[in-house]
């Protein structure tokens, strides 16, 4: 696994649990990461994508993974989907949902039960 940018001062050690889930249901074993925290409002735009790919290709690798705190640009998108290295954008609303769903850095607040009638309750027997 090869970590790429400012990874553990951008992000908590329990985001990587996050990226490992997400790297396992993707399939994926050798992968660049870069991690992006941007302020709220600001996208990352193709240059950036554009930089992160000839990292990929420096390195002799086809796989990545981009993850940001903030979103990307429509630019920067379609370019990820036409190079012919696998690079997975991952936003900050895609990467909540990513944490929400493996349990990481997250927690409950409240639970709700639902109640159904018991027929059995009423049978004459």
């Amino acid at each position: 696994m090869i970590l790429g940018g400012n990874f553990w001062t951008l992000f908590t050690p329990g985001i990587w649990k996050v990226l490992h889930a997400v790297l396992h249901v993707l399939g994926l074993d050798r992968v660049y990461v870069q991690a992006k925290r941007h302020a709220p409002g600001s996208t990352i735009g193709r240059p950036e994508i554009q930089a992160f790919t000839g990292s990929l290709v420096g390195l002799g690798a086809s796989k990545g993974v981009f993850v940001t705190t903030s979103a990307f640009s429509a630019m920067a998108i379609e370019f990820a989907s036409r190079i012919p290295q696998r690079v997975v954008l991952i936003n900050g609303k895609r990467l909540i949902e990513l944490m929400v769903e493996h349990g990481v850095g997250v927690r409950i607040s409240r639970t709700v039960d639902f109640k159904r009638l018991d027929e059995d309750f009423f049978s004459e027997e």
